[in-house]
């Protein structure tokens, strides 16, 4: 089955008119990401060149795609839209409510048990209207997105951040937050401030030990977490032809972490070769027809200098394997150096787990290579001394494998093959022995490692590498082993070495599959009944934001000062609290649990102004509300860094907190707070971050007159009646400040639709 084909053959034939009105408008040679940019303009051909980094551009996404843990939050909120079915193509993908514990089968049916409310809301408002409904145990969302939905030139947005794997395909594919979703769904335009642009070029090709995950790896280390933000990443070179589709999807994929709007490659051969096994040759086709269209112009590839913001090379042939961590996706080592390293920072040795899967290393390839490793250790006599955990990334890829003998290689080692779905990855593993938090390392092919987040174990070091770097050290149980130079001892007493991986890039058979666990909505959803429980722990119907009342904001109490990173994860933990993320009020109690207060460096312990105790952040918060004072949260750098998660912005807006101050925010996150009618605001003066105090009162000056690119002035009245004025910027637009002022984006939207 082809999904949108009529969809995508329309796309197609504006493309060339499109690409060709924006290049007489730019006046120069077109990147690809340039190309996809101007072609999904809201208003259809150019008619303006437009500025890299500061010009906000309304685009129409081809499509959109949920995972039901953010699902719950954005088709809340459409409810609210007053709309009778989505405007645009849109499924929902039940990915990340699935623990993973005890193996497949038995994990699969706990969660439909445990989460059959969520699972059923999801089913009936996709079925209500005309979202395509994708069941527990389907796969992974950007797995199944890359085999079904991906498509070259493409525009697609997601609610999860690692939406950008869907450049492996070529496309331009953002992670969003829930609201922004919701405006695409209620057919209005998406608003994007105009990328900047980064080159990185791929010369050489991959060879022995190393794999597409060392590039992105690399990349990582040279960018870092931040290095990204605002801009697309572009591959390309004879290196980027030679990578597999599945292995650009892991590039791109990761390039949320290092803060990017999105990551892409052109189309290539290896494109069509994916699209065809996908079943769906006559998308390639349809690609083949304008393929000039669908990759950068000649000259941009050929003197890149001149057509991106920065450039980066890489030379295949001498890349290394690389182990990324721990705690931060940017520290990268080449295997080389990991002993050194290890030792030098006093990482624990003994590797205890090793972790294959997730929406970034879950494609059959992926498996194959892994499985050439495990197979080794299995015919050489190695006992592993790792735990083994496998999570397919779509039942496709697991029916596929598991015909072809590459689960069973890893069943001869005792791992555990896990539902196709996030698992360890975001924190749903049952770990056991995690909650005596012992200092331990761990490798995964994952994308992120932030302390806490696989198993809950604040102590626990996880590594990011490829998936056969994964098998061979989770074979060795050592961090410090390195395949290419090192020998194991087998059960023989013999020293025997590992041989580089194989694989196949694409199944010799072709995939196949029983059941690919999809769901297509009613024709006609008029009859379907969404219902939720007003006694509910787990959904919630929402209450809009209360709108801005044209007043200063004063008498604002520091709820907390975030010290150093604060992620997503430390704003909203995932984990245990994934249950809760259609109940606002519920999730609402893990607000800033994880953050680190600059005044103790003590998590989820902060002052009370009104009592003068100590206390958790959230019941904290809400007793400023109880009392109708409101509140700031100060933060750092790269605030809201990792996920696209909403609640990060929904739960400190619902508990009363009026303004985010920090010293940068990360994409998704700024924009979610601007969605939820917060006001989020960067230190014109990084200094100045020093000069907040425990015990702080805020008040605005100049708010009545918020307007585009006029910075805004926060008085800051310390404990012993000294004040400091702090000048504040904000990138808010003339339509953002609009949201802010009816409450949220989704009351303005309501507004509209009368």
């Amino acid at each position: 089955m082809i999904f949108d084909l009529e969809m995508i053959k329309g796309l197609y034939a504006k493309f060339p008119e499109r690409i060709e009105a924006a290049k007489k408008v730019v006046g120069k040679p077109l990147t690809l990401a340039e190309k996809i940019l101007y072609a999904h303009l809201w208003d259809g051909n150019a008619t303006s060149s437009y500025e890299r980094g500061a010009s906000y551009v309304d685009f129409a996404p081809d499509r959109i795609a949920c995972q039901d843990a953010t699902a719950q939050m954005a088709l809340l909120q459409f409810m609210q839209a007053g709309k009778n079915k989505v405007a645009v193509p849109t499924t929902v993908h039940c990915d990340h409510l699935i623990q993973a514990k005890v193996g497949a089968a038995t994990d699969l049916a706990a969660a439909k048990s445990q989460s059959s409310e969520v699972f059923d809301f999801l089913e009936s408002v996709s079925n209500k209207y005309g979202i395509g409904f994708w069941k527990p145990g389907a796969g992974i969302i950007h797995q199944v997105v890359l085999e079904n939905y991906a498509f070259p030139g493409g525009m697609m947005i997601g609610t999860d951040s690692h939406t950008v794997n869907a450049g492996g395909l070529g496309m331009v594919a953002i992670g969003v937050g829930g609201a922004d979703a919701v405006d695409v769904m209620a057919g209005m335009p998406w608003e994007l401030k105009f990328p900047k642009l980064i080159g990185v070029k791929l010369t050489g090709k991959l060879n022995g030990w190393t794999a597409p995950k060392d590039i992105i790896l690399k990349v990582a280390g040279i960018l870092t977490v931040k290095g990204g933000t605002g801009c697309i990443v572009e591959y390309f070179g004879e290196g980027a032809k030679s990578l597999s589709a599945t292995g650009k999807g892991t590039i791109c994929n990761m390039g949320a972490e290092i803060g990017a709007t999105t990551s892409t490659f052109g189309y290539d051969e290896s494109m069509e070769r994916y699209l065809r096994a996908t079943g769906r040759a006559e998308v390639a086709e349809a690609a083949n027809d304008i393929k000039e269209y669908l990759t950068a112009d000649e000259e941009v590839y050929a003197n890149p200098e001149q057509y991106f913001d920065q450039v980066i090379e890489i030379d295949l042939d001498k890349l290394e394997p690389h182990l990324n961590g721990p705690f931060t996706p940017d520290r990268a080592t080449p295997i080389s150096e990991m002993g050194a390293a290890a030792e030098a920072n006093s990482w624990p040795l003994d590797v205890e787990w090793g972790l294959i899967g997730s929406c970034t290393n879950s494609s059959y390839e992926d498996l194959s290579r892994a499985s050439s490793i495990a197979k080794q250790a299995v015919d050489k006599g190695l006992v592993t001394k790792a735990e083994f955990g496998i999570n397919p990334g779509s039942e496709q890829v697991r029916y596929t494998a598991e015909r072809d003998g590459l689960l069973k290689i890893f069943e001869d080692l005792d791992a555990k093959i896990f539902t196709n779905a996030c698992g360890p990855c975001i924190g749903q593993w049952a770990r056991a022995g995690a909650d005596k938090e012992e200092k331990n390392s761990i490798i995964h092919s994952f994308n992120r490692n932030f302390s806490k987040r696989a198993d809950g174990n604040p102590n626990t070091h996880a590594f990011v590498a490829s998936p056969e770097m994964v098998a061979a050290i989770a074979i060795s149980g050592r961090l410090d082993f390195n395949p290419i130079t090192d020998t194991l001892v087998n059960n023989k007493g013999e020293e025997v070495k590992l041989d580089a991986p194989v694989g196949d890039e694409l199944p010799a058979k072709g995939f196949d599959v029983e059941d690919n666990g999809y769901q297509a909505p009613a024709e006609d959803g008029s009859d379907v009944d969404v219902v939720v429980a007003e006694d509910s722990k787990r959904l919630q119907l929402l209450t809009p934001f209360t709108p801005y009342d044209g007043k200063e904001i004063e008498g604002m109490k520091l709820l907390i000062k975030a010290k150093g990173k604060c992620t997503t994860d430390h704003i909203s933990m995932a984990g245990p609290w994934l249950r809760y993320r259609g109940h606002l009020d519920n999730i609402s109690d893990n607000c800033l649990i994880g953050a680190v207060n600059a005044f103790n460096d003590q998590t989820n312990e902060v002052k009370n102004q009104l009592t003068g105790e100590y206390g958790a952040v959230p019941a904290t918060q809400r007793a400023y509300k109880a009392a109708g004072i409101p509140s700031i949260v100060v933060g750092d750098e790269n605030y809201g860094e990792g996920s696209s998660r909403e609640h990060a912005a929904m739960e400190p807006r619902h508990l009363g907190v009026r303004i985010v101050l920090v010293k940068s925010f990360a994409r998704i996150h700024e924009t979610n707070l601007k969605k939820q009618g917060m006001l989020g605001l960067t230190f014109d003066n990084p200094a100045d971050y020093d000069k907040i105090q425990e015990n702080d009162t805020f008040d605005t000056i100049d708010l009545t007159a918020f307007a585009p690119g006029k910075p805004l002035t926060l008085k800051v009245t310390h404990e012993d009646g000294s004040i400091d004025e702090i000048v504040c910027n904000h990138t808010y637009n003339e339509n953002q400040i609009e949201w802010f002022k009816a409450g949220s984006a989704l009351n303005l939207i309501k507004t509209q639709n009368g």
